[in-house]
């Protein structure tokens, strides 16, 4: 088609130079024809004879040439047919829209009825239309047919289409071309073919899920609190128990053709094949009832990969709380059980090396640096109070991040203003005055919070050298990475419990200011909800320093009294809650014209648990950057993994969710949505 065009146009060139040269003899015959009458009129005879024979010569040439053209591109067209034609693979052709021109013999065996239909994507759901390549580009599709799987291999090239659209066989009539409007089109249509080439790819896709099948799969078993459990019992019994812990795992095991070697008395390590791999988790991990603590690591590459898969899993179980199992596959990770409390320990020998560390650090910066999360609450505000005060105390310039004010600890933060401090006690720092403070000889404790994201200023996390992580919430696969510092204890009721251990191992004598052990004491009475949630012994003792360090129960509680609209609007919202599934209590509020909306709602939901049957509340609360959730529960509801799923986290009975970009109605249906799914699979 384009070879026809450029050898017209050439002719059509030749003639109209003629033209011009007759047009020219002409004008000098005029020019001489008073002159020299017989001269000019022979001029203007020949010219018009060379005029005639150049059109003559171009209708002779254009019909030679043209069948020429033709007959080549016939010829050419019919070795193109016979080698697609006895290509041992399935070959299709379609113009740029996927529309189909040609395909052959094998594309006919192999598809059968779907090659009568028109175009690539009818034929093919995982072809679209947008996914075909550009001129002169290629693409590569995966399709299944039936039980068949083919690697389709797609490139684009430049011919004539009326050439290709007369190979179309005649078993596909719907797709020929016919009439002048059919002719027309082909002219308007740019000269591209896309060939499609349809690779068997069934044995090989079947090689390589037998291999993934059969990959080796290694997993961690730690029996948890087992030293705690045998102290107490007689030793004759202490061999028994052992016997009927192994016998349980290795029974289990043995069920997943598993290969259990114990290389610990309370350590097992077990591998099997992957295959068995959906039984284990289709069990949901039944053995959590015998071993309290089960870690796996998947896909780890090589052997040794996958065995240090699995402590990683195994070291963000433990950071969990224990009483379940964590399955990392690759960087996927989930976690099944959890559902019971971290059981607390009764060794401190944890805090008393932690809080050595933290002191030998402190010791080698100039700086330190407290932060928390966003929208501090008391037990975050007092945690870094009681770091603020250990920096102080070792003779460091201390600060604490907070960028703006927050009503939950207007009390805490207002008494600090008015007590007793010398010119040099800086207390607070905003995030910009933060980075611009800090130095090569700087560090920074971050307490309350383990997620990078969830802290006040995470830019300020990206620019220190030397972070310390202080929480008691259970750690998820997204944690603060690189500490010289992690003390992370999801057995403890409050960060404040923790820093008050702290303080109490520390060689030097440390003097709290009586609104600092205040701010302490109501981080963990907040937390506990009066010493009843999560509430230990080592919290009463944490309590018991605190009170003897000078915080006053009457002040504290004075502190934290809510004013009669507060109050109002906490009785409103228990007043608008529904009870979804007769067990979840789910209220809203509109916090953006209110002050404090947060504490409200986190009060509310505290308030619905004394409600009889009630087994988990959650208030979902309306703020300009979008919808904070509270959630609260008794302790066989795991409210933290229902968090986990809106991107928030927490404890057991206590967690909480920031939603953006969503409705607070659309944020309601969202949670009934997990929480149906939750409860209908048996996980809470």
């Amino acid at each position: 088609m384009k070879r026809e065009r450029l050898m017209t146009g050439k002719l059509s060139l030749a003639l109209w130079l003629s033209i011009i040269i007759v047009v020219f003899l002409v004008i000098v015959g005029i020019v001489i024809i008073d002159d020299y009458p017989h001269l000019g009129y022979g001029v203007i005879v020949v010219g018009a004879a060379y005029l005639a024979a150049s059109v003559i010569y171009y209708e002779y040439m254009y019909r030679i040439l043209t069948g020429e053209i033709a007959e080549a591109g016939q010829e050419q067209n019919e070795i193109r047919k016979t080698v697609i034609q006895e290509m041992p693979v399935a070959v299709l052709l379609t113009d740029e829209n996927g529309n189909v021109i040609f395909y052959n013999d094998r594309f006919r065996k192999e598809f059968g009825r779907k090659s009568a239909k028109k175009n690539v994507s009818q034929m093919f759901t995982e072809i679209y239309r947008k996914l075909l390549p550009d001129e002169g580009m290629s693409r590569q599709y995966h399709v299944s047919v039936d039980e068949k799987k083919y690697c389709v291999e797609c490139t684009s090239s430049i011919l004539g289409l009326e050439a290709e659209q007369e190979t179309i066989p005649e078993e596909n009539p719907a797709v020929r071309p016919a009439g002048p409007e059919a002719d027309q089109d082909q002219e308007a249509q740019k000269d591209m073919v896309l060939t499609f080439c349809f690779f068997d790819e069934t044995q090989f896709v079947g090689y390589q899920e037998e291999a993934r099948q059969t990959s080796l799969v290694a997993g961690l078993i730690y029996v948890d609190n087992y030293e705690d459990v045998i102290e107490n019992m007689e030793e004759v019994r202490q061999s028994l128990l052992l016997a009927v812990i192994e016998r349980n795992i290795v029974k289990y095991m043995t069920g997943l053709n598993a290969i259990v070697k114990k290389f610990e008395k309370d350590k097992f390590l077990f591998v099997f094949e992957e295959r068995n791999m959906e039984k284990l988790v289709e069990s949901k991990f039944s053995i959590l009832d015998d071993v309290r603590n089960i870690s796996m690591g998947v896909n780890g590459g090589s052997y040794i990969k996958t065995y240090e898969s699995a402590r990683m899993a195994m070291d963000l179980a433990l950071g969990r709380g224990g009483d379940q199992a964590v399955v990392r596959d690759g960087e996927t990770i989930s976690y099944y059980g959890g559902k019971t409390q971290k059981v607390e320990k009764s060794t401190r020998v944890k805090a008393r090396v932690k809080a050595h560390a933290m002191r030998e650090i402190m010791l080698t910066h100039d700086k330190v640096f407290v932060m928390g999360h966003k929208n501090p609450d008391a037990d975050c505000i007092g945690a870094a109070l009681g770091i603020y005060r250990l920096a102080r105390t070792l003779g460091k310039k201390a600060y604490i991040v907070m960028d703006k004010d927050c009503p939950a600890i207007e009390p805490i933060v207002n008494g600090i203003f008015t007590g007793s401090r010398t010119e040099d006690d800086q207390v607070f720092v905003t995030n910009e005055e933060a980075k611009s403070l800090q130095d090569n000889h700087s560090m920074l404790v971050v307490v309350d919070v383990n997620i990078p994201g969830m802290t006040e200023c995470p830019e300020l996390m990206r620019q220190m050298k030397t972070v310390a992580v202080l929480d008691h919430h259970r750690q998820t696969s997204d944690t603060i990475r690189n500490t010289v510092v992690s003390y992370v204890e999801p057995y403890a009721s409050s960060a404040c419990e923790m820093v008050a251990e702290i303080l109490q191992y520390m060689p030097d004598k440390i003097r709290l200011l009586p609104i600092e052990a205040d701010a302490l004491y109501s981080g963990i009475l907040i937390d506990t909800d009066n010493f009843v949630l999560k509430a230990g012994v080592r919290t009463f003792e944490a309590a018991a320093y605190l009170r003897r360090a000078g915080a006053d129960v009457t002040r504290v509680r004075k502190m934290f009294r809510e004013d009669m609209d507060h109050f109002r609007i906490r009785a409103s919202i228990v007043n608008r809650a529904e009870l979804f599934l007769d067990v979840f209590a789910i209220s809203t509020l509109d916090g953006r014209n209110i002050v404090g909306p947060i504490v409200s709602g986190a009060k509310a939901a505290n308030s619905m648990l004394g409600v009889q049957g009630v087994r988990a509340s959650f208030v979902l609360t309306q703020l300009e950057e979008g919808i904070y959730i509270s959630a609260r529960s008794i302790d066989d509801v795991n409210v933290q993994i229902i968090m986990e799923k809106f991107g928030g986290g927490g404890h057991l009975t206590m967690a909480a969710a920031m939603l953006k970009d969503i409705t607070l109605n659309e944020a309601v249906l969202s949670l009934k949505e997990i929480l149906n799914a939750m409860s209908e699979a048996g996980d809470i």
